[in-house]
C-alpha cells in the first residue's frame, strides 16, 4: 500500500493517503491553498479556546503527580520514545509509574483495558503496546483518559501517571505538560488546521512547562532531545540481532507508518544503507500484502510497525529500537519540578484542602 503518487506514462497512480500528503505540503508554507482555508483554521482556533474554558479538570479519587506528553502540531514529534524514557528514568529515582494513553490505532472502547505484552495492538494501540513492552509498566487505554487514570490508580501502586499525547484532553487533570517539538518542521506556516499543522494556537506554548525539540537545536526556552538507534532486531527471532553499521551500501525494503516516516529513512540512508521507501499512513494496520514487493530483500521497520507484523513476520523482517536522549538539564529541571508538585499536593493533604490539580483552564 504506497503513499503518493508515481507517475505511470502520462497518468498517476492513485495512492490511498494522495491528497493527506498533498495537504501536508501546503502546512509548510504560505500559499494559495492556506489562504482559502483560512476562515476555517480562524474557527477551528476559536473553537479550541472554547472547549478549553469550558472543560474543567475531573476531580481524582486519589491525588498523583501527572505528566503529559503532547504537543500542539499534526505529525510525528518523539512523544512516545520520551515516554519511554520518563517511565525508565522516574523508576530509577524511585517512582513507580503507570502511562495512559488513547490507543489509537486499536479497535473503539468506551471502559478502560489493560495493555500487556502480548496484547494485540488491533485492540490496545500500536504506541500503547510498544510502551507496555518496552517498560513493562502499567498502561491503560481508553477513550476517556480520566478513567483510564482511575484505572492504574485502582491498584495503589502507580504513584506517578504519563499520558502519551493528551494535551487537547483537556478534561484530563495535568501537573506537568511537556511540548514535543519537530525541530525541522517546527510549526510550518503556524496556522491552525486545515490551513496549517497546529492542533492549536501557538501561544498555547506559553503555558506548557517544558518544550522539548527533537532532530534540531533548541531555542533558548528550549530543551533538545536526541534519538539513538544503531542496531536491528529480527522480528521472528529477537536473539538475532546486527547494528545499522554491517549493512553499509545494503539495498532493503524500508517500511515507517509514522507521523513523520521521513525521518527514519533519512536516519537508514544516513547509515549507508540503500533505502526502498514505502511510507504507510500513521498507525496503520498491516497485512501480508503489505509487503508483496518484487524482490526479496531484507525489510526494516520502526518498532511501532513492528509490534503490528508478528503475526505474518518471517525473517526478512527486522525493527530499529529508538531510545530517547534529552538533555541532562531537563532531567534535571524535571525532577525539581515534579518535587515541588509533590510539595503542594502533600501541603495540600494535610490541610484539607481538595486543591487544584491542573489549571482550572486546561
Amino acid at each position: 500500500m504506497p503513499a503518493a503518487p508515481v507517475e505511470s506514462g502520462s497518468l498517476f497512480v492513485w495512492r490511498p493517503f494522495f491528497l493527506s500528503d498533498l495537504l501536508t505540503q501546503h502546512w509548510y508554507r504560505n500559499g494559495p491553498v492556506a489562504f482559502f482555508l483560512l476562515p476555517l483554521s480562524w474557527l477551528f482556533c476559536g473553537l479550541a479556546r472554547w472547549r478549553r474554558k469550558r472543560l474543567q479538570p475531573a476531580t481524582l479519587s486519589r491525588r498523583v503527580p501527572i505528566i503529559v506528553v503532547g504537543n500542539i502540531s499534526v505529525g510525528g514529534t518523539g512523544k512516545t520514545p520520551m515516554v519511554v524514557w520518563l517511565v525508565e528514568y522516574l523508576r530509577v529515582h524511585g517512582y513507580t509509574p503507570g502511562v495512559v494513553s488513547r490507543g489509537y490505532g486499536g479497535e473503539s472502547r468506551e471502559q478502560p483495558l489493560a495493555v500487556e505484552a502480548r496484547s494485540d495492538a488491533r485492540v490496545v494501540g500500536d504506541e500503547a503496546l510498544l510502551i507496555a513492552r518496552r517498560t513493562g509498566c502499567p498502561v491503560r487505554v481508553c477513550r476517556d483518559r480520566v478513567a483510564a487514570i482511575e484505572a492504574l490508580l485502582a491498584d495503589g501502586r502507580v504513584d506517578v501517571v504519563i499520558s502519551d499525547d493528551g494535551m487537547q484532553h483537556y478534561r484530563m487533570p495535568r501537573d506537568i505538560e511537556i511540548a514535543m517539538i519537530d525541530g525541522a518542521r517546527r510549526f510550518g506556516n503556524e496556522l491552525c488546521l486545515p490551513a496549517g499543522p497546529l492542533r492549536e494556537p501557538l501561544s498555547r506554548l506559553d503555558e506548557v512547562d517544558f518544550r522539548v525539540v527533537t532532530g534540531s537545536m533548541a531555542d533558548e526556552d528550549e530543551y533538545a532531545m536526541e534519538f539513538a538507534g544503531e542496531e536491528l532486531i529480527n522480528l521472528r527471532s529477537p536473539g538475532k540481532r546486527m547494528y545499522l553499521s554491517a549493512l553499509e551500501d545494503v539495498r532493503v525494503n524500508a517500511v515507517a507508518g509514522i507521523g513523520n516516516p521521513a525521518r527514519f529513512f533519512f536516519r537508514l540512508e544516513s547509515a549507508g544503507l540503500r533505502v526502498e521507501r514505502h511510507p504507510f499512513p500513521d498507525h496503520h494496520s498491516y497485512t501480508k500484502e503489505d509487503f508483496a514487493f518484487d524482490n526479496d530483500r531484507m525489510i526494516v521497520m520502526t518498532e511501532k510497525d513492528a509490534v503490528k507484523c508478528g503475526v505474518f513476520a518471517d525473517e526478512r523482517f527486522w525493527y530499529m529500537p529508538v531510545v530517547a536522549r534529552p538533555d541532562p538539564a531537563f532531567a534535571l529541571d524535571l525532577l525539581n519540578r515534579l518535587k515541588e508538585v509533590e510539595r503542594g499536593q502533600e501541603t495540600a493533604r494535610n490541610s484539607g484542602v481538595p486543591g487544584d490539580q491542573g489549571a482550572a483552564d486546561l
